[in-house]
């Protein structure tokens, strides 16, 4: 078992702590797991069924990756400046397939539609995955053509006893160091363009979109409300608003939140204040958690949770599960999610399209 997240790799596990999907006590665990290991590196993978344990909700949709709700594991290893091996093998042609059509999807963007005109929430993210039987994952090969076509600054790629995990995530969830917190929301997508000239353009269409500006700002306002339920008082503050950042193969929309929190706070205490976050949400954070349980065909699993290591000082780093291949090595399942924000303004068909071009690099990365 080894994780390498970036280029520290973490392996030989001295001691783990995994929590199944209806575990009641799972914070009450992750609190003892932690304090039992204080002064360790500790490896987490957190699921978004998490939420099932933060809030009275339930789910119910198809689920063929299988993940537990938490893993965590001390690394009796540790290999900083690991440089993840070049393979030689062929490349895969991996053929995904969409656990939802075109028509079906458009049908349901224009269900949560009706939802936000009747005032049940004012903006959502909804999600379906793509899935296929891949016998042979490749998956050190396919990785190292992810992080090429994408450069991530989370990238993260897990070989655990079940799965495997292809991580080229761009987004923050949360970051502590010291006493302050903070998170980088994403909301605002924008494809590349090889010619300069048009790339910009690109950046100060999407910088000046009303639209993606809307979507981003009330997911700042979310994490500043989810800050406020543990943060010191008058700490929380607005660093960057709607900040365009040029990725390999995108330009992302990005804001920066933070807030100071007491030297006590357990990691309990801060995922059930900010859990799931607020970009993989929408808001009102528990009512689109409940509609969106009953619009999407498939469970997100570790998608839209998140991976980090909590530091032998208590500092942590955790970013958010997208644009993330999923291997089941027992069922030979392979497959990932993608979604995009939705509001009053949406056009079904550019929201498609939008999902299309965050999945681009899954689908190049596989073939």
């Amino acid at each position: 078992m080894e994780v390498i997240l970036n280029n520290t790799r973490y392996y030989s596990p001295l001691d783990q702590l995994i929590c199944s999907v209806d575990d009641s006590k799972v914070f009450d665990k992750l609190d003892l797991f932690i304090k039992k290991n204080k002064g360790k590196h500790i490896v987490c993978f957190i699921s978004y069924e998490l939420k099932n344990h933060i809030e009275k909700l339930e789910s119910s949709n198809l689920d063929e990756i299988h993940f537990p709700l938490l893993f965590c594991f001390v690394p009796g290893k540790i290999q900083v400046n690991y440089d993840f091996p070049k393979t030689k093998e062929e490349n895969q042609h991996i053929h995904f397939h969409a656990r939802e059509s075109k028509p079906s999807y458009i049908d349901t963007i224009n269900q949560i539609k009706n939802h936000i005109q009747k005032g049940d929430f004012y903006e959502t993210n909804y999600c379906y995955e793509w899935w296929t039987e891949c016998l042979n994952f490749k998956s050190k090969t396919i990785y190292n053509k992810l992080i090429s076509i994408t450069e991530p600054p989370y990238c993260v790629y897990a070989d655990l006893e079940n799965h495997q995990i292809l991580c080229a995530s761009p987004e923050l969830f949360i970051k502590k160091k010291g006493n302050k917190l903070i998170s980088k929301p994403i909301k605002g997508t924008q494809k590349r363009s090889t010619n300069n000239l048009e790339d910009e353009a690109l950046i100060q269409a999407l910088k000046n979109n009303p639209k993606e500006r809307a979507e981003n700002i009330m997911i700042v306002d979310l994490v500043r409300n989810d800050f406020s339920k543990i943060c010191l008082p008058e700490s929380v503050n607005v660093e960057e608003l709607c900040k365009v950042y040029t990725f390999k193969n995108i330009h992302q929309m990005i804001s920066t939140v933070s807030c100071e929190v007491s030297d006590s706070i357990s990691l309990s205490s801060i995922l059930k204040a900010t859990f799931p976050m607020g970009s993989m949400t929408g808001a009102p954070k528990i009512e689109v958690l409940k509609t969106m349980e009953k619009l999407e065909k498939t469970k997100r699993g570790l998608y839209s949770g998140s991976i980090g290591v909590i530091q032998p000082n208590g500092d942590f780093d955790f970013n958010v599960i997208i644009r993330t291949l999923l291997y089941n090595k027992r069922n030979n399942i392979l497959s990932f999610h993608v979604g995009g924000a939705i509001t009053n303004e949406s056009d079904p068909e550019k929201e498609y399209e939008e999902t299309l071009v965050k999945a681009q690099a899954l689908f190049d990365a596989c073939n």
